[in-house]
């Protein structure tokens, strides 16, 4: 587990970082960014950035992402410098930007999610018409004999 200092710097690393890219950094192949984690390492020089981009092409294959990838390596020189400089560490992390890939993961367990549901909505339908193969209940239940008593062989207690 890291400690308070590590997340208290990551957590300004990604309003840094979150503040440039919204502010200052004006790629035109930069999309619609979302900086959702930072990670930085025990010594704090070198920090992981997990970003996801809203657009068009949904996966993390599509053009928006190569795009803001290009962009996001060309502008991490600044934004190193600038973190460095608002947090006033003698050592400025190293910046390595990763795409965030919980949106795609959400997204195909939403699909499964609803293709498990189309499957149970067959099977009841299935079921509405049904019979039972055998009689309704199939267990055996003691009968009372002649003389009124459950026992076996007339015998009570």
């Amino acid at each position: 587990m890291p400690s308070p200092r590590v997340l208290k710097l990551a957590d300004q690393i990604k309003t840094i970082v979150a503040e440039m890219l919204h502010n200052r950094i004006k790629d035109p192949r930069l999309g619609f960014v979302t900086i959702t984690d930072v990670r930085l390492t025990g010594d704090t020089r070198e920090a992981t950035i997990f970003y996801t981009v809203l657009g068009e092409t949904g996966s993390i294959d599509g053009g928006d992402w190569a795009g803001t990838a290009a962009a996001l390596e060309s502008a991490t020189g600044l934004l190193r410098s600038t973190v460095g400089k608002r947090l006033g560490l003698r050592f400025a992390p190293t910046l390595a930007f990763v795409p965030d890939a919980v949106p795609e993961t959400a997204r195909q367990l939403d699909e499964l999610i609803a293709a498990a549901k189309a499957r149970d909505d067959e099977v009841a339908k299935r079921r509405e018409g049904a019979s039972y193969a055998g009689e309704a209940d199939p267990y055996k239940h003691d009968e009372p004999d002649e003389d009124g008593s459950d026992a076996p062989d007339g015998k009570e207690g």
